[in-house]
């Protein structure tokens, strides 16, 4: 689960040598079976890259507050 994280998690840094984020080190998000982002928006981080992550197939969203949607999310857990 990741929550608000945008370039730090984009696998464009160790496979796309076009890309300004290239050899940055990043969280390898993309290598777990199933991958829950919240975030507010599919807006770009601070590098103006698109995050290849959201479009992984394995990768759910999950738009809203990051607290809001945890608190919910652990609530229907509990359930």
């Amino acid at each position: 689960m990741v929550v608000g994280a945008n370039d730090v998690t984009n696998p464009a840094a160790k496979n796309n040598k076009n890309s300004p984020l290239y050899g940055m080190p990043i969280l390898e998000v993309d290598r777990a079976k199933a991958i829950i982002v919240l975030k507010r928006s599919l807006r770009p981080g601070f590098a103006g890259v698109d995050n290849e992550l959201y479009y992984n197939p394995k990768c759910m969203m999950l738009f809203g507050d990051a607290r809001d949607s945890l608190n919910k999310l652990f609530a229907a857990l509990k359930s």
